[in-house]
């Protein structure tokens, strides 16, 4: 029935009428409030209409009457189970028990803890994992069943109406207690009273106003609790002991009105949303070459084109997807896949499929205000696997996910972490193999001259964005899938193509915000491409003829630091984006590499000395800043624009630095792990707090949130304020640990990291740097320091010998015999450091040259770091060879170069 004021707007409203705004829409349910209207589709749509002064359309319009029905967007996607209407306020719950409440809420009677209205819908956060089955909705109050069958009430509470002895308002859901252990199966609320029904004990009660008889007895004006009706219904018999025990009870409550109903069936004209139901694939498989088939394509359409229908679809059995929260989606994953692999071989099936998720992706919500919306982004991508025509579609997929608004994304991203690690996997390899697909075709189309490579389209790889985005989620739970899952082989083609132009610009440039996407040979061609760009004359010129701008770096082997030094303090900004070349003074030849590598390696092991170096040294052999250092004279500016220089030139600087430096260095916070490795011994003390589980053993350690400061007089360091006096407890020691790590990695060193930190982006003016992950940039700085020996003779190379001459196999009969530090000594001697490049690892080698000396035996070995040659004179014995290598790395070590 439309209300007075719907009449006075439309001269037609006081006859009925066909609703034409809905005629297209298969309705399943209806509700009604005072003066507004509410009709939910088979395709999962909320539509309302009518008055609107309390924001009960939920259309956040300010619009007082809306006359025609009106799409409730707030709701899209949603898999509603149920609507009902107040008098100016709705409420409708999700088939995984989610309620949501709009409109007028003087009374409390939305169940979000405050009195304002709400033009759109909302969350009701108390209701959550309550497992809602069904809501009713009178004048101001309302009333939600739950699956256990207990019965929750909130808002107006003035004539008993909630059932809590009181009539006392209720601004949060409130369980009615006088229920508990009933199990009710119905609830219905009037104007001002409410009814529900136990079929255990085939009796109805009543609660509310009683001004007009609508409990069914004579009483006192206002019930304030649950009381039985008197009826015929309620004989006092069990189900078993009732002769009508075949009969079905059905309640409603009008305004002022209530009623029984007893079929001899339950025949309820109450419909929900269409969802795929596990009967209905055979169904479509064996319809799909019969007359029923256009029938079958519209329910698959249906299904499929509607982002509610598709969340409602799939969900856990046995209730587990009563629990969808931020961390639980609530869909059987294994559902989805069998799905897919049933359908996929019915191509006629699978092709209605694909077109209802096509018409479906143009209008997936962008604002999902319910975990229940994010359902249908985990479902999407695993039914269109596989098929390459689907490549588009997981493209359209992937950009309405980057375009979720941040906190949106992390509840999705939440979701992701916690799928089982099987389908986590699978949704990379779909992304990464789309992301291939598309740089495959962005490549063939740089090769025939129809594309440049200044320009990819930035909507082609968003699928790259996702990858990303799912690597940090992968990182976050412990790296559960291989880094090179997400490979892409695709951009090391690029990166050769990029290799010798100005990068800036070019599709490297923007793949390199990607970093997953690289291993960590791709990372280091882009970042040497990008220093080589920086260095050339012109960016216009291709890098493979442009000269390279050098940083002329003499140097005397007596003073190396100072020399050092006094070349940086002279520096302006442009010298650190030219090329270093290293001479050390009164020593012939010019830097191929060699001399570079020597003065770094020889500068960090000076700087490293425990007597008279700038560092804390610890007992796990690493080096730390020292706590609240002042850094005088820029000591540790000077050593950060050193290591710097290293990466940006291509050099190892072995500083024995924990990974903390490098997290740091790139933005990250460290945690207890890094501490572990650079104090093991407090580390693990920490962790046993962690693990601890009996409350007196952490009573007993009379630990306090302090920390003993390393130095002189030893004195403690309150880790918060008060922390003396306040004793870490198990509530608090999680706290405790997080203070500590800070102080030790972050707080306590803050002055002297900041330093080193300006020092380094001095020292590296490229910026692709920052795509190494903190292992990868540890390792790129600081060499390898395993080595595979065997591996190093395959890599050489002979220039007047043969493999198979007796002085190479002598040679290598010595070396291998060696201790590992004197073969580390030996690879200082020839290549300038003790360190394999990051770049080398696989390929490093070196020459040996047969000097044609007259007499070999009265002959050392030579080296030429700059070309890694060793000059191996023609030794007569095995002995006289041992002698003068070992000779030649002795003479090596006090000359320096380590």
């Amino acid at each position: 029935m439309l209300s007075e004021q719907w009449a006075t707007a439309s001269a037609h409203c006081s006859k009925t009428r066909l609703v034409k705004e809905l005629e297209d829409h298969h309705i399943v349910q209806i509700a009604c409030g005072d003066q507004h209207a509410m009709a939910l589709s088979r395709g999962g749509e909320l539509f309302t209409w009518g008055q609107n002064a309390h924001g009960q359309l939920g259309v956040s319009s300010q619009n007082a009457l809306i006359p025609k029905p009106q799409l409730v967007e707030r709701l899209k996607g949603i898999p509603l189970a149920q609507i009902a209407a107040g008098g100016a306020h709705n409420v409708a719950v999700s088939l995984s028990g989610a309620v949501y409440s709009w409109g007028k809420n003087d009374f409390g009677q939305l169940g979000l803890g405050h009195t304002r209205d709400r033009g759109c819908p909302s969350y009701i956060k108390a209701l959550e994992h309550w497992k809602t089955v069904f809501v009713s909705c009178g004048a101001d109050h309302t009333a939600v069943l739950s699956k256990e069958g207990l019965v929750c009430t909130f808002g107006a509470g003035g004539s008993g109406q909630l059932g809590h002895n009181s009539t006392r308002n209720e601004l949060v859901p409130r369980l009615v207690a006088e229920l508990w252990g009933a199990r009710v199966s119905q609830i219905a609320c009037g104007r001002q009273h409410t009814l529900v029904y136990v079929p255990s004990l085939d009796t109805v009660f009543s609660f509310g106003s009683d001004e007009e008889g609508q409990l069914g007895d004579k009483r006192k004006p206002n019930q304030l609790i649950p009381l039985p009706i008197d009826s015929p219904v309620n004989t006092g018999k069990s189900h078993q002991e009732n002769n009508t025990s075949q009969k079905v009870i059905e309640i409603t409550a009008g305004g002022n009105q209530s009623i029984v109903l007893c079929k001899k069936n339950n025949n309820s004209c109450l419909n929900g949303i269409a969802t795929l139901q596990d009967e209905n694939v055979d169904a479509w498989i064996s319809s799909s070459s019969t007359r029923d088939w256009e029938s079958v394509k519209k329910n698959i359409g249906l299904i499929f084109s509607s982002e509610a229908c598709i969340n409602g679809s799939f969900l856990a059995k046995r209730d587990k997807h009563f629990k969808t929260s931020t961390e639980v989606s609530g869909v059987d994953m294994a559902e989805v896949q069998h799905f897919y692999e049933k359908v996929s071989k019915v191509p006629k099936v699978f092709g209605e499929v694909l077109k209802g998720i096509l018409k479906l992706q143009s209008s997936l919500s962008s604002s999902p205000i319910s975990p229940e919306n994010f359902r249908v982004y985990l479902i999407l991508p695993f039914l269109l696997q596989g098929e390459f025509n689907t490549s588009c579609a997981l493209r359209r997929v992937a950009q309405t996910i980057t375009k979720l608004q941040p906190h949106s994304l992390r509840t999705l991203e939440c979701l992701w972490s916690n799928l089982e690690t099987s389908f986590f996997k699978q949704l990379v390899i779909l992304y990464q193999r789309v992301s291939q697909m598309i740089l495959s075709g962005f490549l063939e189309n740089v090769r025939r001259s129809r594309q440049s490579l200044y320009h990819l389209d930035p909507r082609q790889i968003v699928t790259l964005q996702m990858l990303q985005i799912l690597y940090q989620v992968n990182s976050r739970t412990g790296t559960r899938v291989k880094e090179n899952t997400f490979y892409v082989p695709e951009v090391k083609k690029i990166i050769y193509m990029c290799h010798f132009v100005d990068i800036r610009g070019t599709a490297l440039w923007m793949l390199s915000r990607y970093p997953c996407i690289f291993d960590i040979q791709g990372k280091i061609l882009v970042h040497f491409t990008e220093c080589n760009t920086q260095a050339s004359h012109s960016s216009g010129i291709p890098l493979i003829v442009a000269a390279k701008k050098l940083w002329w770096f003499p140097v005397k082997r007596q003073c190396l630091l100072q020399d050092i030094w006094t070349h940086l303090n002279k520096a302006s900004t442009q010298q650190f984006k030219n090329l270093l070349q290293v001479s050390f003074e009164g020593e012939p030849g010019a830097d191929d590499g060699g001399l570079g590598r020597e003065l770094f390696s020889v500068a960090a092991r000076t700087l490293c000395q425990p007597d008279t170096g700038p560092f804390h040294h610890l007992p796990s052999g690493l080096l730390w800043f020292p706590s609240q250092a002042r850094s005088s004279q820029h000591t540790f500016f000077q050593i950060g624009t050193l290591c710097g220089m290293a990466l940006y030139n291509g050099y190892t600087v072995p500083f024995p630095f924990p990974r903390a430096l490098y997290k740091k260095l790139l933005g990250l916070e460290p945690d207890l792990g890094d501490l572990e490795e650079l104090l093991p011994a407090a580390g693990r003390s920490l962790q046993r707090i962690l693990d601890e589980e009996c409350d007196q053993v952490l009573e007993s350690l009379d630990m306090d949130f302090t920390i003993m400061e390393e130095g002189g007089s030893m004195v403690p360091v309150e880790l918060k304020e008060n922390g003396a006096n306040i004793p870490v407890t198990k509530d608090n020691r999680k706290e405790f640990v997080d203070l500590y790590v800070n102080y030790v990695l972050n707080k306590s060193i803050q002055k002297p990291f900041e330093d080193f930190m300006q020092g380094f982006l001095r020292g590296c003016p490229a910026k692709q740097w920052k795509i190494f992950l903190p292992v990868e940039l540890q390792i790129v700085i600081q060499g390898h320091t395993e080595f595979d020996w065997n591996l190093l003779e395959k890599n050489v190379k002979y220039v007047h010998y043969k493999q198979l001459d007796q002085t190479i196999g002598n040679f290598w009969a010595v070396f291998h015999k060696l201790p590992e530090e004197k073969k580390k000594m030996f690879l200082a001697f020839l290549s300038g450091s003790d360190r394999i490049p990051a770049c080398e690892l696989e390929h490093f080698g070196f020459y040996i040259i047969d000097p044609q000396a007259e007499n070999p035996d009265e002959c050392y070995l030579v080296a030429n770091t700059c070309r890694r040659i060793l000059f191996l004179p023609r030794y007569s014995n095995k002995r006289i060879l041992k002698k003068k290598l070992l000779c030649t790395i002795e003479h090596s070590e006090n000359f320096g170069l380590r």
